[in-house]
């Protein structure tokens, strides 16, 4: 019996934490004994986590992260506020479009010594959210993984201290082999060690849950619907889909109706940006919904106009459910959809959205073959796991032969 140490920060509704839960709900507990390091016990997801997973009480030094400063100060943890402080004006240095990543990079560097250690050992230690300097220095373990969700080649990081973190780890699992080729071109130094694990789905679970009644706007509407699932974010590109079916609207396609399922920090961002285009009876935001699946059971398509992503779950949760798909042209896509038999990947703009949409709009033989492929495979990867349990447990320079 190993034992497994999982740490993340919380679970709340998003695509990590939906993957974290699928993986949680199909593991095999007669051979892992799991503890779960949730950083903050909050989230709509905490109730769908295994019984047979057991959660740590929560820290209080490490829920502070997400807490904002001045609420530090309040609680008299003022060593973390200044390290928010620090991190906060040394990220502003860099010109970026979202220096959100430098900035949780040096929020844990300076914050790191003054946080409490975990006192168990374990067989194995893996961190599944990044930054991942809690089980880098704080817990020990015979062995360390940590996850990679997103497309390196897309943000920006300082490198030098994320080689420091990745050094402390036995092995980097990356969600896609795309994904592991954009880490491995900005990391080389850390190619032996970085794998590949797609995230776990469970088709029969989004199946049954697609089915659950809820009180659903999309029902009553007879148009063209499109539907997104994604925080409200930059990297997700909303705001694009917003453009794009403005385009559509004025080409004359007025015959289109488009929901997010999802909030963020851009939420009263896209909302100006519907109004400014006079779209608020085509475009809406329905917000976060722990089942999203009935939402998107009735749509015509599904569009994912991110900017960036690792592997986006909610594609292959299209997939499942045989919906039609348009994904723009990030790095990755290609890991994410066959084009042209399992959708469609367009460019990544607001002109090759609208193009994309159009294309699928105006032919609905291709839609429905499209539909009709999706629905004959079969999208359940579980033996995905086998390759983590092969790591857990097994020399992986030694398999190589090296």
């Amino acid at each position: 019996m190993k034992n497994v140490l999982i740490a993340s920060f919380d679970m709340e509704v998003g695509g990590v934490e939906r993957s974290l839960v699928s993986m949680l709900n199909n593991f095999d507990y007669k051979s892992h004994k799991i503890d779960l390091m949730l950083y903050s016990h909050t989230g709509d997801f905490l109730d769908q986590l295994p019984k047979e997973s057991n959660l740590l009480p929560e820290n209080p030094e490490y829920k502070s992260f997400r807490l904002p400063i001045l609420a530090l100060v309040k609680n008299r943890r003022i060593r973390l506020a200044m390290s928010r402080l620090m991190a906060k004006y040394r990220a502003s240095l860099h010109r970026a479009s979202e220096n959100g990543y430098r900035q949780m990079q040096y929020m844990w560097k300076y914050s790191i010594s003054y946080l409490p250690k975990l006192e168990k050992e374990y067989d194995v230690a893996i961190s599944y959210l990044w930054p991942h300097y809690f089980v880098a220095e704080k817990v020990k373990a015979k062995k360390k993984i940590a996850w990679i969700h997103t497309d390196y080649s897309t943000i920006d990081t300082d490198k030098e201290i994320d080689v420091l973190m990745w050094d402390k780890f036995n092995f980097i699992i990356a969600v896609s082999d795309e994904c592991k080729e954009a880490f491995v071109k900005k990391y080389p130094c850390l190619e032996e060690k970085t794998l590949v694990i797609e995230n776990i789905n469970s088709p029969e679970v989004i199946t049954s849950l697609a089915g659950e009644k809820v009180d659903n706007p999309m029902i009553r509407d007879p148009r063209f619907k499109i539907v997104t699932i994604a925080r409200l974010s930059h990297a997700k590109g909303i705001d694009n889909a917003v453009k794009a079916l403005r385009m559509l609207i004025d080409q004359g396609h007025k015959n289109i109706a488009w929901y997010v399922v999802g909030n963020g920090g851009d939420e009263q961002k896209i909302k100006n940006l519907i109004k400014k285009n006079k779209l608020e009876n085509n475009f809406f935001l329905l917000g976060k919904k722990i089942n999203p699946y009935p939402y998107l059971i009735e749509a015509d398509i599904y569009v994912q106009p991110s900017r960036y992503e690792g592997k986006a779950v909610t594609v292959t949760e299209a997939k499942i459910l045989g919906k039609p798909i348009l994904v723009t042209n990030f790095p990755t896509a290609k890991s994410q959809l066959n084009n042209g038999i399992e959708g469609i990947i367009c460019d990544l703009s607001v002109e090759g959205i609208s193009k994309g949409i159009l294309s699928m709009y105006e032919d609905k033989f291709k839609r429905d073959s499209l539909r009709e492929y999706l629905l004959m495979q079969d999208y359940r990867n579980n033996k995905e796991l086998d390759k983590l349990y092969i790591t857990i447990d097994k020399n992986y320079k030694k398999e190589l032969g090296t």
